[in-house]
């Protein structure tokens, strides 16, 4: 007879089952905190992966059911921390496009979570209880405060000028400067907005100047818009020439066709020593219709505005496009509570606080996080609005520079993996945190952020 075979134990025999995992401790309170559903994927994950090291050799012993269940943790950590995270702004650039831009006021958040909370009247006239527009809150609002006979407002500024030019444009003829074929953000550009809305693009002029002649020599029987893009986000200087919205308003009169302007930043009040034209002064210089962004100057959440007179509004109101870029009811709350600040008390708006701060504020505020770190070196800064506004116009600000006790990259990527999440600027090896977009209750916790990088 032959002898018998021994029987080699193989470990993931020991693997406890998730359900025995779930009744632990730990594990409740995992539960309580992340929800049973997201514990009970993390645990079959991290069973899944224990598996795999035993096949391959690199584990001898089940680990116990406590250990499991805290790898599990981990998990469910990080894969909360891959989506959106709370950053504390030291960039010194205050609508910084890929950290949301304009953080939102108080009133403006609490009106986001009464109508997120349950129903809200976002198409419903309570004075006739029929159905009503969606914008309705908003539209007295921003023609208030802009003289605009009109207002509309939709999803971001893409989308306005992309609905302004599908309504008005169809497939017909749009005219705009060379010098203005500008990249809105994110690879889209004019002409893919205008090829989009149906429209057909026509460039006039050159690169660096493009006079009023050159619009009038370019309508014809096809022709349907005349176009003006502000440069927001750049500037030419040195032998330039443009046609002023003026000019170009009487020239679209003398025609018959609706000029339009888009603005992109958004500004509602005159700002010292900004060249931003205001909502107000483009609809006075005779546009028919003016776009911009909610999320920029104007301080609110992502929207896009438009404003004009109700023959070049109206169109819009009845494209079908409208439907697809329509806002939220959240958006509509931010938005609307935002508007009724610029009306009541526009120094609550955060933006417009941050970007009128005195140079000894924001000297304060640096020797403040120099005395909770015990650390240090505050030097003058080039602040600047960002997301495509002011672009020429630099602000004085104040940031502490951290001499770092390892590479200055690594110690940048620590402070993007902690919670908050920190991002800051480098300059000649040294991390710059610039106080302009810091709030002072952010100060103990971006100290706290701060320590473990510090030489």
């Amino acid at each position: 007879m032959r002898g018998s075979v021994p029987t080699v134990d193989n470990p993931r025999r020991h693997l406890p089952q998730v359900q025995r995992l779930l009744e632990l401790p730990d594990a409740v309170g995992l539960c309580d905190q992340f929800g049973r559903g997201a514990v009970t994927d993390a645990l079959r994950d991290t069973l899944e992966g224990l598996r795999e090291q035993i096949g391959a050799g690199l584990l001898a012993e089940v680990p116990e059911g406590h250990l499991i269940v805290a790898r599990s943790a981990e998990r469910l950590v990080q894969r909360r921390k891959s989506g959106l995270r709370r950053t504390i702004n030291a960039t010194g650039i205050v609508l910084h496009t890929n950290m949301g831009r304009a953080p939102l006021a108080e009133e403006a958040i609490a009106a986001m979570v009464e109508v997120a909370a349950g129903y809200c009247n976002v198409e419903l006239d309570l004075a006739t209880g029929q159905r009503g527009s969606r914008t309705q809150a908003i539209e007295p609002l921003l023609r208030e405060l802009t003289g605009a006979e009109a207002a509309l407002a939709v999803n971001n500024g893409a989308a306005a000028i992309l609905l302004a030019l599908s309504a008005l444009a169809g497939d017909g003829e749009v005219i705009v400067s060379r010098g203005e074929l500008v990249e809105i953000g994110g690879g889209f550009r004019i002409p893919d907005v205008i090829r989009e809305g149906g429209a057909r693009l026509v460039e006039v002029g050159s690169t660096n100047k493009t006079r009023l002649e050159d619009y009038r020599a370019a309508i014809g029987p096809e022709t349907r818009v005349l176009l003006k893009v502000h440069q927001s986000n750049f500037r030419m200087v040195g032998f330039t020439a443009e046609a002023s919205l003026s000019q170009l308003a009487g020239l679209a009169r003398e025609r018959g066709l609706p000029l339009v302007a888009d603005l992109g930043s958004g500004l509602l009040r005159e700002t010292p020593g900004s060249s931003e034209p205001t909502i107000a002064q483009a609809l006075l210089a005779g546009a028919d219709l003016v776009t911009c962004s909610g999320d920029k100057l104007l301080g609110g959440p992502q929207a896009g505005l438009i404003l004009g007179s109700m023959h070049a509004v109206d169109p819009l109101r009845r494209h079908p496009l409208l439907r697809a870029v329509r806002l939220d009811k959240m958006t509509l709350a931010a938005l609307e509570a935002t508007l009724m600040l610029h009306r009541d008390a526009p120094e609550r708006v955060p933006v417009i606080r941050m970007l009128g701060q005195s140079e000894a504020e924001l000297q304060h505020r640096a020797e403040r996080l120099r005395s909770l770190l015990g650390a240090g070196e505050i030097e003058q800064s080039d602040a600047f609005a960002g997301g495509g506004s002011l672009p020429e116009e630099r602000i004085a600000s104040r940031a502490l520079a951290l001499q770092s006790r390892m590479d200055v990259d690594e110690a940048a990527s620590l402070l993007r993996s902690v919670e908050p999440a920190v991002i800051g600027r480098i300059r000649e090896g040294r991390l710059l945190i610039d106080m302009l977009a810091i709030a002072d209750d952010d100060l103990p916790e971006l100290a706290e952020a701060l320590r473990p990088v510090l030489g």
